[in-house]
């Protein structure tokens, strides 16, 4: 007697989790103190509303990345003969050649890390600490616009040195780079495309960066690149260049559908929740809502920790108080097992 048994139908294997299924939190200008009361009361007489958007200031960056700061974010000047920007200031490192951390040279300069050397040494002495922690993502501007110091002019060569004094900090088995990502792919689209972002498995304890700036400078950075090949940093720009792979698309509200679009076609997207503290004064919490529902895998916030000069307590925290989730664009079904990160002594 011959028994016929139906085929089993075996369940497909989930796919792996990449670093563009999560969702983190992160925070804008992430270096920036408090401007010195008597600068802040001349331009609130000024310009009220300016001074507001001002306003604001962060605890250092190793207290934010312990509270889950998993996106930070450097404004940076080229500084190549040194002293540019030292607006009176007698550190040594103000002095001395290099990249510096500021908001605005000459005025709003307060900074929790003077060089952007200091500042990859803390995160990185950090990192070397919890070694398990998900992937970093480190957002810059490069400013030059200065408008109470005449900045130095970011050029081809400007961009090389940049890619230099990260590389002096952070070695290559800390960074996920575009060539990374790019593989044997024609462009770096292509690969994005293709899904080809590395594992949350491989990116654990890394960094990758991303250079938010004008398509003049983006354009500079590349040089006669076919995508981004050789370099550090990703950099903002529109799907169809063949250097897409991260873009900062920051209003979750009105541009929910393109962030949506974006994060299904496997691009990286850097959202904000909140800026220049109008949601924080009126508690609105609508945009943070939106961004987390948006499907960007970074959400960046000037208030992991409310400001108690506003009434209404405005935060943004990881919902459960998770370091990150699954996202609810490309994993709305959960990623397995939850996202953790390993203890630390």
């Amino acid at each position: 007697m011959f028994w016929l048994f139906a085929p089993l139908a075996l369940a497909a294997a989930p796919a792996p989790v990449r670093i563009n299924d999560l969702v983190m939190l992160g925070t804008h200008n992430s270096y920036k103190q408090a401007m010195p009361a008597e600068r802040m009361q001349q331009l609130r007489a000024f310009d009220a509303n300016s001074a507001d958007s001002l306003d604001y200031s962060h605890r250092p960056l190793v207290e934010q990345l312990d509270a889950g700061a998993r996106q930070l974010e450097l404004d940076i000047w080229y500084d190549p003969k040194g002293g540019l920007y030292a607006d009176g200031s007698t550190d040594p490192a103000m002095q001395r050649p290099g990249f510096k951390v500021q908001h605005m040279a000459g005025f709003d300069n307060r900074s929790s890390c003077l060089t952007l050397v200091q500042c990859l040494t803390i995160i990185r002495t950090w990192s070397d600490a919890h070694p398990g922690h998900v992937p970093i993502l480190l957002m810059f501007n490069t400013n030059d616009n200065g408008r109470f110091i005449k900045g130095e002019p970011y050029s081809e060569a400007a961009y090389d040195a940049l890619d230099a004094e990260v590389r002096s900090v952070l070695s290559p088995n800390k960074l996920i780079v575009p060539d990374d990502v790019q593989g044997k792919y024609p462009t770096l689209r292509d690969a994005v495309l293709a899904n080809n972002w590395p594992t949350l498995a491989a990116s654990r304890g890394k960094f990758l960066f991303a250079l938010d700036e004008t398509p003049a400078k983006v354009a500079l950075y590349r040089g006669a690149r076919k995508s981004l090949e050789g370099r550090v940093f990703f950099v903002n720009t529109d799907e169809a260049s063949p250097a897409a792979a991260y873009m900062t698309i920051n209003e979750p509200v009105g541009d929910a559908a393109r962030i949506a679009e974006a994060v299904k076609a496997n691009f990286l997207v850097r959202t904000r929740a909140d800026a220049n503290t109008r949601e924080a004064r009126a508690n609105d919490t609508r945009p943070r809502d939106a961004a987390f529902t948006s499907g960007a895998q970074y959400i960046s916030t000037d208030y992991l920790w409310p400001d108690p000069r506003f009434a209404g307590g405005y935060r943004v925290t990881m919902p459960g108080g998770a370091i990150a989730l699954c996202n609810p664009v490309r994993r709305p079904q959960g990623c397995g097992a939850p996202i953790t990160e390993p203890k630390t002594r």
